[in-house]
């Protein structure tokens, strides 16, 4: 008996996970984008992107025999979050306080789609190297030529889904009109293993801890501003650049971690809150084809990941009498996603727009909320299981 065809759209870390955990599913997978070859790590040289991951997500990594191949070495593990509000709110979360080993795990972007692509290459999935050129009535074209039409085709393949075009599914996009600067920093002090963030009212920022290199402490920077405040610090020349960083900064910081110096270029991306329908009949849609949301919590790639085993998880689990591009089943994945979606993007964009109210009267309401969550170990241990992504996977 053929085994049903699944062609995953969009070879970046969510595309090449959701491949893997298809094909881990015993489905006859294949994978459609561009696979150019990623540089060897180097001693003191990280990629400008890194995320946070959850222990939910690397319990999924852990499954699909990627977490063990990754170099311990570049991961550091985040044992606590202090909060910062602007006001005087503080809030302080320990790994502890909810049982978990750590809060989540700082991974380089690079490191992870290096060891995913080796494991697809492993686990037998046939990767059509190129940009997906044309999708047409199910059928995908790259530059190369018109590849074998699928059963299901997933879209993998960034927040301009090609996909997501094609099948006609609906897609809500709002601009925040805020750009994410990022930035690797090396610290007076030690990190401590703690992640840091500040709400200063126009601004977020969060200092990441990494490990350390030869001149120091390293913490990743990610700081979300108002894009003309972000364009003026990038349309300066470096030396300039790097100063009025690190003025504004310790400004920011009080001095948290000492003086903070860049080590890396100053890069930037437009920051959206995007929400879709998800599914059509033969196509469905994960990571950012499917949403977005503000990275004040640092939790867009855990969305996806967690969008990946979903998708595997009900196609598995499906009648087989159905197809795995049944509209029915497949709503099963959009039903099973809706609430932990749901529930980011509003804590996401209510946490934004309640810190971006201005005066004293909001500004005194939010501070004081900070202190009272800090005081409540329930509230915390509460907050702790939402950001591990636990609760998102014991439904699957």
């Amino acid at each position: 008996m053929k085994r049903e065809s699944i062609l995953v759209c969009g070879t970046g870390i969510v595309g090449l996970a959701t491949a893997l955990a298809l094909a881990r599913a015993g489905f006859s997978v294949s994978l459609a984008g561009p696979a150019a070859d990623i540089p060897a790590a180097a001693v003191d040289v990280y990629c400008p992107r890194v995320y946070a991951l959850s222990p939910a997500s690397r319990q999924f990594l852990e499954s699909l025999g990627v977490w063990q191949s990754l170099d311990g070495a570049r991961i550091t593990a985040v044992d606590s979050m202090e909060v910062f509000g602007d006001s005087g709110g503080q809030v302080m979360l320990h790994a502890w306080q909810g049982m978990e080993p750590a809060l989540a795990w700082i991974v380089e972007a690079s490191a992870l789609e290096r060891i995913l692509r080796q494991a697809v290459r492993l686990g037998g999935v046939a990767w059509h190297d190129g940009k997906i050129a044309h999708i047409e009535q199910g059928v995908v074209s790259t530059a190369v030529g018109q590849l074998p039409p699928a059963d299901l085709v997933v879209g993998a393949d960034g927040a301009a889904s090609p996909v997501r075009e094609a099948f006609g599914i609906g897609c809500r996009s709002h601009p925040y009109g805020d750009v994410g600067l990022v930035a690797h920093l090396t610290a007076e002090y030690p990190h401590q293993h703690a992640a840091l963030q500040w709400f200063t009212g126009d601004s977020v920022l969060a200092l990441l801890p990494m490990p350390d290199t030869r001149a120091g402490s390293q913490v990743s920077m990610v700081w979300s501003m108002p894009e003309s405040d972000a364009d003026q610090l990038r349309a300066l020349p470096p030396a300039t650049q790097a100063a009025a960083i690190a003025n504004r900064l310790a400004a920011a910081t009080g001095g948290r971690l000492g003086g903070l110096t860049p080590r890396t270029p100053l890069l930037g991306f437009p920051l959206f809150r995007d929400e879709s329908g998800l599914v059509a009949t033969g196509a469905a849609l994960v990571g950012d084809a499917a949403h977005r949301v503000h990275p004040l919590a640092g939790q867009g790639l855990n969305l996806g990941l967690a969008d990946a085993r979903a998708l595997a998880d009900v196609l598995a689990a499906k009648e087989a009498w159905r197809g795995v591009g049944d509209l029915r089943v497949l709503r099963r994945y959009r039903r099973l996603r809706a609430e932990a979606l749901l529930s980011m993007r509003l804590a996401t964009d209510g946490l934004y727009r309640l810190f971006a109210l201005p005066g004293a009267p909001p500004a005194w309401l939010r501070n004081i909320g900070m202190q009272m969550v800090d005081r409540l170990p329930m509230v915390k241990r509460h907050l702790i299981a939402q950001a591990s992504g636990r609760r998102d996977y014991s439904n699957h």
